[in-house]
């Protein structure tokens, strides 16, 4: 298998018992088996998982709607566009008055708020000490 032999193996197996004891020995030997069955059953699942073959979806196909539906159709069509054009402008409305997106603070910012930490920090310590 690792092409150890079995001299190899009975060293490793008389190192081991004399590092972890002849009671400890069994514990240590369990837990290594699960490990190793742990590892087979994750590395089973990870390569089903990667091995398997996905269906592809059928392809759509369109509908065919008879013409008297067709005037209704057209009529729900503008009355869906008039609640997507009111909610775009809810939405709208909504980002004026959510906050800024996020931007990342640069070097200069960084330091800046630094400086102005440190020079807080030594104001507050000459007001203590005054005290």
């Amino acid at each position: 298998m690792f092409g150890i032999g079995i001299p190899e193996l009975v060293l490793i197996l008389i190192v081991g018992l004399i590092v972890f004891g002849p009671s400890k020995l069994p514990e240590v030997g369990r837990a290594v088996g699960k490990g190793l069955r742990e590892f087979r059953k994750a590395s089973n699942a990870l390569s089903v998982a990667i091995n398997a073959e996905e269906e592809p979806a059928p392809p759509a196909q369109p509908k065919r709607t008879p013409p008297s539906t067709v005037a209704a159709a057209a009529t729900q069509t503008q009355t869906e566009a008039t609640a997507a054009s009111m909610v775009v402008a809810a939405e709208q409305a909504e980002r004026q008055d959510a906050p800024p997106p996020y931007t990342p603070p640069t070097q200069e910012s960084v330091r800046a708020e630094l400086a102005k930490n440190m020079t807080d920090a030594a104001t507050e310590k000459e007001n203590t000490q005054k005290s």
